[in-house]
């Protein structure tokens, strides 16, 4: 392959920029339509036409075989399957981060961490100090994590007078939360357990390691396995999307065909003179075949799922959520509840507290270094940023509160989830427009 001369030449960082770039490219324009599927929801769950809007995510769906009853609403299918994917491309992004990105330093990767591990913490305490001796105190899992959609969509707006290295910090730091508050879910919001579903779940997991160990790469199969081990866990009274997490920091960050390799069967294809005779039983077509498989097998397991699954899960998956879980009617939620009080607090205040003093700590003591180009004023902004809990603080609710208080939960979670933005969105604006002056 002839060097282009007239364009700079590339480093090996380009390639692994270049998926994170994506990714940030999708979770902003994500987020955009996110809004507009929450404005919509909640525009039609105060309309005239609410019953049939609400009623609609409560049909049931499913099969009936005798006595056996595999029927759930939709609402359920969408909070348990269609989070399934939106978990596992969370996690496919984490693990190549730490394998293949900035994350690959520990010290780097500490940062998100800590402020992760502390937008946790605090926020849940803060809840239950508030929420002491009330009805509600389960919820304290809505106030854990971050929306990552919302957040890169906030960063969005200043485009490049924010620092890069803020964006890194804000999506590991969204993805390491929404993977420990779904952790959360599985082992704190889940009936039950049956354990022999248990059982079957951690062999069909075991199944699928063993497969890749033996070098089988179709996707298709996988899926099969992926859909009976989400099963089992639905089954198990642990959360079935904790399946989406475990398959996905499985997958392989490993290429199976080398550059060196690729070339050449690239080479060997390209030295077959021009003709139509790619189609048949010849050297030629095995040859072409070769090819295909080389050139899909160059990139990586993670990368590949995570370019097919993530358009779909931000333009598709998101917003069917916020259409089936943000319908509010306003008429039946009280903003004065103690329970809304204390979503406010865990998220405007706990969120901001728990993840600067956290990360403040972590620096201090030499757990984690403060990346170049990342000032504290900038992880002051991204701390109130991390108040948006929208999704996560949803699902999360949508399984802790009984209909009595869910609406309530839910309105507390979209103001504070608005203040958080506001207050971060406002900092920002301070603190670029200090940058331009200087």
């Amino acid at each position: 392959m002839i060097d282009d001369l007239t364009t700079l030449p590339r480093e090996a960082a380009d390639k692994l920029a270049r998926p994170f770039a994506r990714f940030l490219k999708i979770e902003a324009a994500a987020g955009v339509l996110l809004l507009l599927a929450l404005l919509l929801a909640l525009a039609l769950a105060n309309s005239p036409w609410h019953h049939v809007f609400l009623d609609f995510w409560e049909t049931r769906i499913g099969l009936t075989l005798g006595s056996w009853d595999f029927t759930r609403s939709l609402r359920h299918w969408v909070n348990d399957g269609l989070m399934t994917p939106f978990f596992f491309v969370l996690s496919l992004e984490l693990k190549r981060e730490i394998v293949l990105g900035e994350l690959r330093n520990p010290r780097q990767a500490a940062l998100p961490l800590a402020g992760a591990v502390g937008g946790m913490v605090v926020p849940v305490a803060v809840y239950l100090a508030l929420m002491s001796e009330e009805p509600g105190m389960h919820g304290w899992g809505t106030v854990m994590a971050t929306d990552t959609a919302f957040v890169i969509g906030c960063l969005a707006l200043f485009g490049n007078r924010v620092p890069p290295i803020l964006r890194l910090f804000l999506l590991s730091l969204a993805i390491f939360d929404d993977v420990g508050a779904i952790l959360v879910v599985a082992l704190g919001y889940g009936g039950a357990l049956n354990w022999s579903a248990v059982g079957l779940g951690l062999l069909g997991i075991g199944v699928v390691a063993s497969a890749s160990r033996l070098g089988i790469r179709s996707f298709p199969v996988y899926s099969v396995m992926g859909v009976g081990i989400w099963l089992c866990f639905d089954a198990s009274g642990v959360h079935p999307t904790i399946a989406g997490v475990i398959l996905g920091l499985m997958t392989p960050t490993r290429i199976w065909v080398s550059d060196a390799r690729l070339r050449g069967i690239l080479g060997r294809l390209l030295a077959h003179p021009a003709g139509e005779y790619w189609s048949g039983d010849t050297a030629e077509r095995d040859d072409l075949l070769q090819a295909r498989i080389a050139v899909t097998e160059s990139v990586s397991p993670v990368e590949r799922l995570e370019m097919i699954l993530h358009p779909w899960v931000g333009f598709a998956i998101m917003p069917i959520f916020a259409l089936a879980n943000a319908g509010i009617t306003f008429q039946s939620a009280d903003l004065r509840q103690t329970v809304s009080l204390a979503i406010i607090a865990g998220l405007v205040l706990g969120k901001p507290i728990g993840v600067l003093g956290f990360s403040w700590l972590a620096v201090r003591s030499g757990f984690a270094a403060l990346a170049p180009g990342l000032s504290w004023p900038f992880v002051v902004a991204g701390s109130f940023l991390a108040g948006i809990g929208f999704t996560m603080s949803l699902f999360i609710a949508s399984l802790a509160f009984d209909a009595t208080m869910l609406n309530t939960a839910k309105l507390g979670i979209l103001s504070g989830s608005a203040i958080a933005a506001i207050l971060g969105t406002l900092i920002l604006l301070q603190l670029t427009r200090l940058t331009t002056r200087e």
